[in-house]
């Protein structure tokens, strides 16, 4: 399945190059919404709250009035996730809150997965040159995606990877890193970075995945329906 992502930054939607730089930015919420609205999955990602740089609360709350959202951007508490939840998002995301000291903080995700539920939240574990990375991307850990995800697959039912390497260049997919991961874990795994074709989209379907798709849709490199 393919899920269309909005990124959020500076009060805007936008796609960044590997997380930083700017390739596009948009105002115009009610087109891509109305272009998003059949779609049963959205993936929707405040920038701001990621890195740490303020937020964007009241559009995220806005958009998911009008969108199955799956949320996440500085998810770090468990009252973050249950404040994603309440504001309407259908799953909260948790990314770089899941690992303390360089490896998975088993014990954070296990009080997260009991206090929000398994079922209504993502792992985010996202890569550069095959390392975890964290912090809006910009500190790599020593541990591989696929070791992340087999500590962390007891406390969710669904894991986000995305692979840093190859995300907003639109030069296509890394599919031994994700063979890797999808051999991880018995659990949903959604893929993002790189996503551009419709014969990648078939490949991640083949093996149970679905794609989040960003920049080959703004672009119109893809054109999506539903």
């Amino acid at each position: 399945m393919l899920i269309p992502s909005i990124d959020l930054q500076g009060g805007r939607i936008v796609q960044l190059v590997q997380g930083e730089r700017l390739a596009l930015a948009s105002d115009d919420f009610d087109g891509w919404i109305a272009k998003f609205a059949d779609f049963p999955k959205v993936q929707l990602i405040d920038l701001d709250a990621a890195k740490n740089q303020g937020h964007n609360r009241g559009l995220v709350a806005s958009i998911c009035r009008r969108l199955p959202c799956r949320v996440g951007g500085g998810v770090r508490t468990v009252e973050d996730a249950v404040d994603v939840l309440t504001a309407g998002a259908v799953k909260a995301i948790v990314g770089s809150r899941l690992f303390r000291g360089g490896a998975p903080d088993v014990d954070f995700a296990a009080t997260l997965a009991a206090a929000a539920g398994a079922t209504r939240l993502v792992a985010a574990v996202d890569a550069r040159g095959g390392r975890v990375v964290i912090d809006g991307w910009r500190t790599q850990l020593g541990i591989s995606p696929a070791d992340a995800v087999r500590q962390l697959e007891p406390y969710f039912d669904e894991f986000l990877f995305t692979n840093v390497d190859v995300e907003g260049l639109m030069r296509g997919i890394d599919r031994g890193a994700i063979e890797a991961v999808r051999a991880a874990t018995t659990r949903a795994v959604t893929v993002a970075g790189g996503v551009t074709t419709e014969d990648e989209i078939a490949w991640l379907d083949g093996l149970g995945m679905d794609a989040v798709v960003g920049m080959a849709i703004y672009t119109g490199k893809l054109k999506i329906s539903t």
